[in-house]
């Protein structure tokens, strides 16, 4: 009986050894990592230390030495997962670096100018009748107010679309129907439109029907529009595809009508993929600088109706405390800065808004 269980044991047995034969360190990555670092800075100490060098050429030989030391210790199958997942961690981190970067340098720079006065008051130029001087006096106010008018009103205008549009491609459309191909079509070729032609098509578009000096928020926000209806029509379109079809059967064998079935389960089952689609549509537009400009013009005076006169916005105030700086050079650097804190933290706010709002409306059984 046992001589002949063990020969077919065997092989097994030589499997099982060979899976788990030899075995680094619980830790050794971040050994790796620690001895990858130091190595780095000693070569770069050499030939003049810079830290985003330092940092590339530790990843390289961090996934060098994990690499060698995996297929010495372990075998060719784990040292090429430990490789796999360091790229993959390395490529995590390369992607990051920038957003950070960023963040940190925005932080830095505007934390000092964002002030109530700041965010209350409207940049004007203040007569000292003591010291005879002119002085700078920086607010975002009227940004503030244009930019959640403007991207308030394409809101308004492009999610009611976007979301229709993908309710008929997704719930009534045939995939091979020359309407739902055509709209398909039309959808990709928006996706790929540059922001300055939205802004461009909306200018040309207010100054043949008003004239002339046809800038205007509303003008602006039909641009934004342009710019938001494909994102949102390809995010919802997806969303609705992943709502399973046997919720769809269901309700109809219970004798529920196409549009109730649409309305009272296809959509709230997608609501928090939908609401997510749509805020990334809006932060997408909210920071945009080329449509608003050729569109709406900038100003600082506080103009809060968006038929009548430039508007600012964030974005604009940013570019242009840069580019058109006024006689106080650094007081315009400065509310650029704050504009584009501002701005980040407006992005910040509304996609809390919107996970909160995904969150309640969401059905019970994914809360």
């Amino acid at each position: 009986m046992t001589a002949t269980i063990s020969p077919s044991r065997q092989p097994t047995e030589r499997i099982a050894n060979s899976l788990t034969s030899g075995q680094l360190p619980r830790f050794i990555e971040w050994y790796v990592l620690a001895g990858s670092l130091a190595l780095s800075a000693a070569i770069l100490l050499l030939m003049g230390f810079n830290v985003a060098g330092w940092l590339v050429l530790a990843a390289v030989i961090y996934l060098i030495g994990l690499g060698i030391l995996s297929s010495a210790v372990e075998n060719r199958r784990k040292a090429t997962d430990r490789v796999v997942r360091g790229l993959v961690t390395v490529a995590f981190l390369l992607a990051l670096a920038p957003l950070i970067s960023t963040l940190i340098t925005v932080v830095a720079n505007g934390i000092g100018v964002i002030n109530w006065d700041f965010v209350t008051q409207t940049s004007q130029s203040v007569f000292n009748p003591d010291t005879l001087e002119v002085t700078t006096q920086v607010g975002a106010w009227q940004a503030i107010v244009g930019t959640l008018i403007i991207t308030g009103i394409a809101a308004l205008i492009s999610i009611p679309i976007g979301i229709l549009t993908s309710i008929y491609l997704v719930e009534y459309a045939e995939p091979k129907h020359w309407m739902a191909r055509t709209v398909t079509f039309l959808v990709d070729v928006m996706t790929g439109i540059p922001s300055i032609v939205a802004g461009l098509f909306a200018f040309s578009l207010f100054t043949l029907i008003v004239g002339p000096k046809a800038f205007s928020g509303f003008s602006a926000s039909i641009a934004l529009a342009v710019l938001m209806i494909p994102i949102v029509v390809r995010s919802c379109e997806e969303m609705l595809r992943l709502v399973p079809h046997d919720l769809r059967e269901a309700s109809y064998a219970l004798g529920v009508s196409k549009f109730s079935t649409i309305t009272k389960i296809v959509l709230p089952t997608a609501i928090a993929g939908i609401v997510t689609g749509v805020m990334l549509a809006i932060a997408r537009v909210i920071g945009e600088t080329a449509p608003i400009f050729m569109a709406a013009s900038f100003t600082d005076n506080f103009n809060a109706n968006p038929f009548d006169g430039p508007m600012q916005t964030l974005p604009v105030m940013a570019y242009t405390g840069y580019k058109f700086p006024g006689q106080d050079i650094a007081a315009s650097n400065a509310s650029a800065w704050g504009a584009a804190l501002l701005l980040v933290i407006l992005v910040v706010i509304l996609n809390l808004i919107a996970r909160v709002v995904a969150k309640v409306f969401a059905p019970k059984g994914s809360r």
